[in-house]
């Protein structure tokens, strides 16, 4: 008897002993964000409704007019109208890829967010509150608009800038694109600064980036409403 006591002693202590070593290897996957706003949208597979917790990997989505929002750290998401993105986290910092439709973002900080677009990084340029509006047109060509604050897209190392106020498509196959462009088109034209201009060439012509047009002030500070209320989304 004692010596089966004894055992029966040993084992329980060594249950004990690796039930945290157990415990502290288990992995632990910390949200990323939260819905504060949604109208036919899901999260996944599951209705997103105002409260639901998302995590890295999650696909957010909208059906047509539908739209949701997403607080995470410093920054908002807000998908819009038949949108697709998927949410994850980048360097410690939240972030999205764009996969389908049209999302605008706001920052407190430039670290705060990023929103990737096919071989696109769009981040803020500074620590400013930035708000940017990116839309999918398809894997080659995207349109950036910086409603408030600039933007910096990055593509392979390469970086252009979109001061606020200003709306440009990015065009990703820099090679195709010109070859689709009427003989002489765009040369011997410099920089693109507000409507019109000429292309913005990155040093190494990973991509190009056309200037459509400067944007109202009035829809930057609608879009900033939005994305600071709730209610609104």
């Amino acid at each position: 008897m004692p010596r089966l006591r004894t055992i029966a002693i040993a084992i329980v202590g060594l249950t004990l002993v690796g039930a945290p070593a157990w415990s502290a290897k288990s992995p632990t996957v910390a949200p990323l964000g939260t819905v504060i706003a949604a109208d036919r949208a899901k999260v996944g597979q599951a209705n997103a409704d105002v409260g639901t917790t998302v995590y890295g990997g999650d696909v957010l989505s909208t059906e047509l007019q539908g739209s949701v929002q997403v607080r995470a750290g410093a920054a908002r998401l807000l998908l819009l109208s038949y949108s697709q993105a998927m949410v994850n986290d980048n360097e410690g910092s939240p972030s999205a890829r764009l996969l389908r439709g049209s999302a605008n973002f706001s920052t407190g900080n430039a670290r705060a967010f990023t929103l990737f677009a096919s071989t696109a990084a769009i981040r803020s340029q500074t620590d400013a509150p930035t708000i940017g509006q990116v839309t999918f047109v398809n894997e080659k060509e995207l349109v950036v608009t910086a409603r408030r604050g600039g933007l910096s897209v990055t593509v392979e190392g390469e970086t252009q800038l979109v001061n606020e106020g200003q709306s440009f498509r990015v065009l990703l196959d820099p090679a195709a694109a010109a070859a689709q462009e009427p003989a002489g088109a765009g040369a011997g034209q410099g920089p693109a600064h507000g409507s019109g201009g000429g292309p913005l060439k990155a040093g190494r012509s990973r991509f190009l980036i056309l200037a459509v047009g400067l944007t109202a002030a009035g829809t930057g500070v609608a879009i900033y409403e939005s994305l600071e209320s709730p209610s609104r989304p």
